[in-house]
C-alpha cells in the first residue's frame, strides 16, 4: 500500500513510538490522527505536524473513546487504510514479592490496556476498512500492532508485561487468516530497548548498560526506525500475520 494519500490512525502517537510513526507518515504524505490519553502532548504533535494530523483523545481500551477516535479519521478524513499500535504501559514485579504477591489488580491493567487495547484498535479499524474501495490487488487495509521481546525472553519481574505482549504475538496469525478475505493485513513488531520516555526516566548508567547488552549496534533503538519499519509492513504486501523483532539480536537474560 501507497502511503501517500492514504489515512492512518497512530494509538500512543503523542509521544516515543507513536510520535516517530506520526511525523514520518505525515512526512510520507498521509494524514493522521493522533490517538492518546494525553491531551496536552497530542494536541501539541498535531499542531506542529500540521493540517494533515488530528488529535483524538482516547483510552483504547474503551469501546466508545476509540470508537469515537477512528470516526474522526473516517469522517474529518474520509477513511481509513492505516493502523500502527503503539499505546502500552510497562509494569514489573515479582508473583511473590517482599511484600507479598503481585497486585491482581495491576495484572489487570497490564493486560487490559496492552492486550486487551490493542485488540479493541484491531477490530475497530479493520470494521471501517473493510469498507474501502479495494486497490489492484483487492488490499483495503493495513494494521500494525506493537509487542515486545518481552513476549518471548521476558526477565524476571516481567510475568505481567510479558503475558499481555505474548498475547499480541499469538493473535496476529489467526486475525490475519480471518480478515484476508477483507483485504487487509496485520503484523506485529517486537521492538528491543528503545529509546522511548520509559527508559529515558533511568539513569544514565542504567540506559548505558540496556545499551551495552545489544549485540549490534550496541545502543538503543531510535524510534524513527521502529517508524521506518512500520511504514515498510504497509508497503510491503506479502508481509501479513507475522511478527518481526526489532532488536539488535539482544535476547534478554533472566534478570
Amino acid at each position: 500500500m501507497n502511503i501517500e494519500g492514504k489515512v492512518a490512525l497512530v494509538t500512543g502517537g503523542a509521544s516515543g513510538l507513536g510520535a516517530a510513526t506520526a511525523r514520518a507518515f505525515v512526512e510520507r504524505g498521509a494524514r493522521v490522527v493522533i490517538v492518546d490519553k494525553n491531551a496536552e502532548l497530542g494536541a501539541k504533535l498535531a499542531v506542529e505536524l500540521g493540517e494533515r494530523a488530528r488529535f483524538a483523545a482516547a483510552d483504547v481500551a474503551s469501546e466508545a473513546e476509540l470508537g469515537a477516535a477512528v470516526r474522526v479519521a473516517t469522517e474529518q478524513l474520509g477513511g481509513l487504510h492505516i493502523a500502527i499500535g503503539c499505546a502500552g504501559i510497562g509494569t514489573a514485579g515479582r508473583v511473590v514479592g517482599k511484600g507479598g504477591p503481585f497486585p491482581l489488580e495491576l495484572f489487570t491493567l497490564t493486560i487490559n490496556v496492552n492486550l486487551i487495547g490493542m485488540f479493541n484498535m484491531v477490530r475497530l479499524c479493520a470494521q471501517a476498512m473493510q469498507h474501502n474501495a479495494p486497490g489492484e490487488s483487492g488490499e483495503r487495509g493495513v494494521i500494525v500492532c506493537t509487542a515486545s521481546i518481552a513476549a518471548f525472553d521476558g526477565q524476571i519481574g516481567q510475568a505481567a508485561y510479558s503475558a499481555s505482549k505474548g498475547g499480541i504475538v499469538g493473535m496476529t496469525l489467526p486475525i490475519a487468516r480471518e480478515l484476508a478475505k477483507l483485504g487487509v493485513r496485520i503484523n506485529t513488531i517486537a521492538p528491543g530497548v528503545f529509546d522511548t520516555p520509559i527508559l529515558q526516566m533511568l539513569p544514565e548508567e542504567a540506559r548505558a548498560a540496556l545499551a551495552a547488552g545489544v549485540p549490534f549496534p550496541s545502543r538503543l533503538g531510535i524510534p524513527a526506525e521502529y517508524a521506518a519499519l512500520a511504514g515498510h509492513i504497509v508497503e510491503n504486501q506479502m508481509l501479513n500475520g507475522e511478527t518481526i523483532r526489532l532488536d539488535g539480536a539482544l535476547r534478554m537474560a533472566p534478570r
